[in-house]
């Protein structure tokens, strides 16, 4: 007898998962370079669309199709039976799509942290192999019926069966590629690699912080009889608070170490007590769950600093510490803080002994045969891309992408390293004639006011270097005198205070180029003493890097539309 209400609940669930996808893909992008952007959204497609039919053949059955202490069983096209571990009044295949979502997110935590410099056909190969072996088996341990199972191991949504399984692979993985060329200075020192775009990083930890509610709350699997209520709103109210404390945690944490709160890192905080709380989101209090969360606000950029500095692994996107570190952290402290059997409760130690015996073989099993996976990739077809590759992007070479954002390359005439032009150029019929220079730009002469020869009056450029902050404060003070015409660059540049010293991750970075504005302006009917005055009336605060004003002489200016020239061409139309 099937329950709408609960299918429903675990579609939905479903569906929440599976858009966690688009936030892991946004957190990807977001915190990796723009050469690699389409390279990151395609590899975690992938991971879905590899894993969906994969997962149907053959890991499903390997994780629910029996009850064998290490292996479920082989049930291709997943046609037995599986009325024993259904879900109440749940179908077949509804439960099949709810745990191949699930099976998906374990695979794509990989990709951010083999980010930039993998082969996109060796990850193909990775995603098929933890979906179809590595994720099923030890998810069979702990969801299936396995030895964990049968000894009381819990893990509720995935802590360890989905999270630190993914984290573990991205340390194998990660490990073996090496890290991208330029993260390490010969002396070993870790240098900061900013991501492109921090406003798609946020956009998926918004994406994922909403998806975890159907990750956490709807493994309830069941919306029917009033203590499954009180569980999912308790779950609801545990999920929220540890990610919510984790921020605050990590925010205040770096702001201590760092002088400043670590945007990025309190980020990844989030996902952090995400993590961390969805092992025992459903055994820990409110209260509970505020400690894990201080706990994974604080292990999370340690962590961080840890895999970076110390043992030279590199994680663009600190997927080891957020899946791995916080998944075995959350799954340990259910052991501590349960309710109903933690040690802090008066459950004594055989169930925290038995989360940590879950945590450790897991661990173990996953970094054996994702060793072996990874091995075996990188001496047939190998796993990194060459050097070449990696410097000039991923996108270009991979899938014949010049940009992810093409809309807003400045440069149109691109090409590629073979020498041939990424855009073609558009073709022109042979009858067709160029117009000369002269009849494309009209030329219209106008006679120079009388008494004033431009051949007579000095023309001098002034370039004015300036904080971006005071360039309405300069726009108006040249408009008081007269002065209407200017070209503005965004510039990066240093005087002699070399920048400033700031931290990306935990990573010190000297800011030896800062963002500057470059105003440059050609004047002769306004006396150069007097722009120079302006500018200094506009600009000075008294303070290093008020900026620097250079005053070139200039041989001639041309006025392309009247052929005007000299002090001619700079005046404007009567």
């Amino acid at each position: 007898m099937y329950s709408a209400v609960n299918t429903i609940w675990v579609l939905v669930g479903a569906a929440l998962v599976f858009f966690m996808q688009a936030g892991f893909a946004m957190c990807e992008a977001g915190f990796t370079r723009s050469k690699n952007t389409g390279n990151i959204l395609m590899k975690n497609l992938m991971d879905f669309c590899i894993g969906t039919p994969i997962y149907w053949l053959l890991g499903f059955g390997i994780m629910f199709a029996g009850t064998g202490a290490l292996i479920g069983g082989f049930d291709p096209f997943v046609l037995g039976d599986y009325a024993g571990i259904l879900p109440e009044g749940v179908p077949k295949l509804a439960f099949l799509i709810f745990q191949t979502v699930f099976c998906a997110t374990a695979a794509t935590i990989v990709s951010g942290a083999m980010a930039e410099r993998t082969k996109f056909i060796s990850y193909c190969i990775y995603s098929l192999m933890i979906s179809a072996v590595v994720y099923p088996i030890s998810g069979h341990w702990i969801w299936g019926g396995g030895w964990l199972a049968q000894l009381g191991f819990h893990d509720f949504a995935g802590s360890t069966a989905v999270h630190m399984v993914g984290g573990v692979a991205s340390l194998i993985g990660a490990r073996m590629l090496g890290p991208r060329i330029g993260k390490y200075g010969r002396d070993g020192k870790p240098r900061a690699i900013l991501g492109h775009n921090l406003s798609i990083a946020a956009l998926g930890v918004f994406i994922l912080w909403f998806c975890w509610f159907g990750f956490n709350g709807c493994s309830t699997v069941s919306m029917t009889g009033d203590d499954t209520l009180v569980a999912a709103g308790s779950i609801f109210c545990t999920t929220n608070m540890a990610a919510a404390v984790a921020c605050m945690t990590t925010m205040l944490f770096t702001w201590i170490r760092f002088k400043k709160p670590d945007v990025s890192m309190t980020f990844n905080a989030a996902l952090g007590g995400l993590v961390a709380i969805t092992a025992g989101c459903d055994m820990v209090s409110i209260g509970g769950s505020a400690i894990i969360g201080i706990c994974a606000g604080i292990v999370l950029p340690l962590a961080v600093e840890f895999f970076d500095k110390v043992l030279k692994i590199d994680d663009p996107v600190g997927a080891i510490s957020v899946h791995g570190v916080c998944g075995a952290m959350g799954t340990l402290l259910t052991g501590l803080f349960a309710v109903d059997g933690g040690l802090f409760y008066a459950g004594g130690f055989r169930f925290f002994g038995i989360q940590c015996l879950g945590v450790l073989s897991v661990i173990a099993w996953v970094a054996v045969t994702m060793t072996i996976i990874f091995t075996v990739i990188k001496h047939t077809i190998g796993l990194r891309a060459s050097a070449q590759e990696e410097l000039e992007g991923l996108d270009i070479h991979e899938h014949g992408l010049p940009s992810a954002y093409a809309d807003f390359v400045q440069n149109t005439n691109m090409t590629s390293v073979s020498g041939k032009s990424a855009y073609p150029a558009p073709t022109v019929e042979s009858s067709e004639k160029k117009a000369t220079i002269d009849q494309a730009v009209p030329v219209q002469v106008v006679s120079a006011p009388s008494g004033i020869s431009a051949s007579d009056v000095k023309l001098s450029k002034v370039t004015i270097l300036c904080n971006q902050a005071k360039f309405e404060d300069l726009k108006s003070q040249m408009n008081e005198i007269g002065v209407t015409g200017m070209t503005v660059t965004q510039v990066l540049g240093c005087g002699i205070q070399k920048g400033r010293t700031e931290y990306y991750r935990g990573v010190e970075m000297s800011m030896n180029l800062l963002p500057k504005i470059q105003v440059d302006i050609v004047v002769s009917k306004v006396p150069v003493c007097q722009v120079i005055a302006a500018a200094k009336r506009a600009l000075y605060t008294g303070k290093i890097g008020d900026g620097k004003i250079f005053i070139y002489n200039v041989e001639n200016v041309v006025k392309v539309r009247t052929g005007e020239e000299g002090y001619d061409a700079l005046q404007g139309e009567e």
